[in-house]
Formats: C-alpha cells, structure tokens, sequence
C-alpha cells in the first residue's frame, strides 16, 4: 500500500510493507527516506506550519501602507483615485501567503521524524500505521512468555495497555494467564521431589 502526498514542493511517499513502513520526502531543501517498524510508530504528535513568512509580512506592510495612504488622502481632502491600490496588493500577498502555507502532523521518534501533511490522506495514514502498530505490537509481545520473569510480563501487559493494543480485561487476562503457568511451573519441580 502506499500513500503519496503533494503540497507545493513538499512530496512525502509512505510505502507501507508487512514488516515495516518508509517514509520518503522531497522538498526544497533535498530528499531523504527512512524505513520503520510499525512498533516504533509514537502515539504523540506535534502540529508544525510552513508558511512564506516574507510574503505574508510584505503583504501586512503594504496593507499598512495603503491604509495610511488613503487615510491621509481623505484627511487632506485629496483625490482617491489609486488609492486602495497598495491594500489590494496587500491583500494579494497575505491571501497568497495563507494559502499556500503547508500544515503537518509530527512524529517524533527516535530513528527520525515522520512528517503527515495534513490532506485528504492525512487520517487515512495515520489510521493504517496505528491498525499495522498494534497487529506488529501484538505479534512481537502478545503471548506470555514462559522464559520471561512475572513481574516483567506484568508490565509488559501494562505497557501494551499504554500502547492502546490490548485492554485492561485483555491485559488482566494475560497477566492472569503468566501467573498460571508460573504457578504450575514452580510447584511441578516440588511435586516431585514427593
């Protein structure tokens, strides 16, 4: 499955594979890509706005510029004519800047950021990693692990909790499950000694 994602000059390719997923971008600035494990996809999220800052700040200035212009005109009794011309350049530049400004949806992790723009497939995405997340999650450390010590499959299922994978009945039963099997397993050995 793959997702490609174009604002401006900004291209972002997400090509999502059984195991792990890659993010490929291209702007302005260069080209990169990085691949992923679903695992590692963060659950938090920052906002991050790219926008044409100059234009936008020409745009106010001559806004201000044209105001102060026509406001001097009808001050000084003089003709108006022409005299909005630098509001609606203004107005061009700041409508220009506006739209053209680029939002994304952050997530920081510890192999690089992955950056979402945030168009019609933003949600689409996002919910494909987190569906991809949970099932890697899941497969990796969903079952009790009979060699692992109690305490540390107690909170792994905690943490699988925290990570929206399982529920806190799932997560009970499990826990509930490892305490079984080390139960059985620590009276097998005095059973037969008997």
């Amino acid at each position: 499955m793959e997702f490609i994602q174009k604002k401006k000059s900004n291209k972002h390719t997400f090509t999502l594979h059984d195991d792990y997923f890659n993010f490929a971008y291209e702007d302005k600035s260069g080209s990169g890509d990085t691949d992923f494990d679903y695992a590692d996809f963060p659950q938090k999220s920052s906002v991050q706005i790219e926008q044409n800052e100059w234009l936008r700040n020409v745009g106010y200035l001559w806004i201000a510029l044209g105001v102060f212009q026509l406001g001097y005109a009808i001050y000084t009794e003089a003709s108006l004519s022409g005299k909005g011309f630098w509001i609606f350049i203004g107005a061009v530049c700041a409508i220009w800047a506006y739209f053209s400004k680029v939002k994304y949806t952050v997530f920081r992790s510890e192999r690089g950021n992955i950056f979402i723009i945030q168009d019609k497939n933003h949600d689409e995405i996002i919910k494909q990693l987190n569906i991809r997340k949970k099932s890697q999650l899941l497969k990796w450390y969903g079952d009790v692990n009979p060699d692992n010590e109690l305490k540390n499959e107690i909170k792994k299922f905690n943490w699988l909790v925290d990570q929206g994978v399982l529920t806190k009945e799932e997560s009970e039963k499990k826990i509930a499950q490892a305490e079984l099997l080390k139960k059985d397993n620590f009276e097998l050995p005095g059973e037969r000694l008997n």
